[in-house]
């Protein structure tokens, strides 16, 4: 085989909100880790062991802004995307290195009435309107920027 592929799936709980980073040029960039657990049970003890890995998300634009707007603390998200390493030099001159996952894709995965997100914070909208919002948000996301998004139950009488 003469490709290569770079993908990741990962399906795990947010460690902290999303913290935006904006750019001049109006870009934006949206960083969370996100929290993945493996169990198994030590066959020379028979205890039951959990272990957490721990990934750093990178999200960008139109995808970091509903995000942000979206996930909260402790949240279930489904991401989809690549591993990258980013090399830096520290104030002591030692060379560092991040791995990142650069997410592509998204879902949300705690239903609307558990999850923190659910009504934008610091205002003071119903819940329906911030289902509204929320619907026109994943809508906008799925037709223009191709994220997979968790999708809506219609209310419709037939």
């Amino acid at each position: 085989m003469t490709g290569t592929l770079n993908k990741v799936m990962l399906i795990g709980h947010t460690g902290d909100d999303v913290k935006m980073h904006y750019f001049e040029g109006g870009g934006s960039i949206g960083r969370f880790p996100l929290a993945t657990n493996e169990s198994y049970t030590n066959r020379t003890t028979g205890e039951r062991v959990t272990s957490t890995e721990w990934h750093n998300v990178v999200v960008r634009n139109k995808a970091a802004e509903i995000c942000e707007k979206y996930l909260k603390k402790g949240d279930k998200v489904y991401i989809e995307g690549r591993i990258k390493t980013r090399k830096w030099q520290d104030d002591q001159g030692n060379e560092r290195y991040q791995t990142e996952i650069h997410c592509t894709e998204f879902t949300f995965l705690t239903p609307k009435s558990e999850s923190g997100g659910a009504e934008p914070s610091g205002q003071s909208s119903s819940g329906a309107q911030a289902r509204s919002e929320r619907s026109k948000s994943d809508n906008y996301a799925n037709r223009n920027e191709g994220y997979s998004q968790e999708e809506e139950e219609d209310d419709l009488p037939f």
